[in-house]
């Protein structure tokens, strides 16, 4: 609850696949790193990246990065990587879905409450809104808090559950593209809107979207 004692309800997002697509630059920046670390004949290509979206870095790494020896120098590049690409981000961007932002400044309007939690690197989600110009980080900006893996290590369940108590959120959701967004927001104990333009399916019927705009209608559905 806030600090009047009324009911505050959220909506937090996944990152990639929901909010946006990356993935075009992502691999670019990669592969320049990728390179630069003596691979020369290596490439990190859309599809790599659209393949483990979603997943922590250190399994990213492990899953792309399979012609490097796993310890030290696997994770040289991984982090030459996530550095690279955050910045690569907040020059260029990726592609942000229609709709984002205008529905986002609706449903704060409507008196919901918008958040991100992602699997991500620390920085990206930064990247992202700096990129795009977002105010973020008071119950006044568009975005109102952030959560990844790369800042404190938990899985996306936990973050989930970090971020609705950490803004005392007495109601809601999370809105995400595949199975395993699904599987931590159950394991979070909240409900789940599926994103189906989005990387991936989801074995279960659940509430989902066709287009981001969607969301106006589908959120009072779910959670009131």
């Amino acid at each position: 609850m806030d600090t009047n004692g009324n009911t505050k309800k959220g909506i937090i997002f996944d990152m990639d696949g929901t909010v946006w697509d990356s993935s075009e630059n992502v691999a670019r920046s990669w592969t320049v790193k990728v390179r630069e670390a003596g691979f020369t004949d290596k490439t990190v290509t859309r599809e790599d990246i659209q393949s483990v979206m979603g997943k922590p870095m250190d399994v990213i790494a492990d899953t792309l990065f399979t012609y490097t020896e796993k310890g030290p120098e696997r994770d040289a590049l991984r982090y030459a990587c996530e550095n690279y690409e955050n910045e690569y981000l907040t020059e260029h961007g990726g592609i942000l879905y229609d709709g984002v932002l205008e529905t986002w400044a609706k449903l704060k309007e409507m008196g919901y409450h918008v958040y991100i939690v992602s699997n991500c690197q620390a920085g990206y989600i930064e990247s992202f809104l700096t990129y795009y110009k977002i105010a973020y980080g008071t119950p006044d900006d568009l975005v109102e808090d952030i959560e990844c893996y790369g800042n404190n290590f938990l899985q996306k369940d936990e973050n989930i559950k970090l971020i609705a108590e950490r803004n005392g959120l007495t109601d809601a959701c999370y809105v995400g593209d595949i199975q395993s967004d699904y599987e931590a927001t159950v394991k979070a104990g909240f409900p789940f809107i599926h994103a189906r333009y989005g990387f991936g399916e989801i074995s279960d019927e659940v509430p989902f979207i066709n287009s981001f705009d969607e969301l106006i209608k589908v959120v009072p559905e779910v959670i009131g």
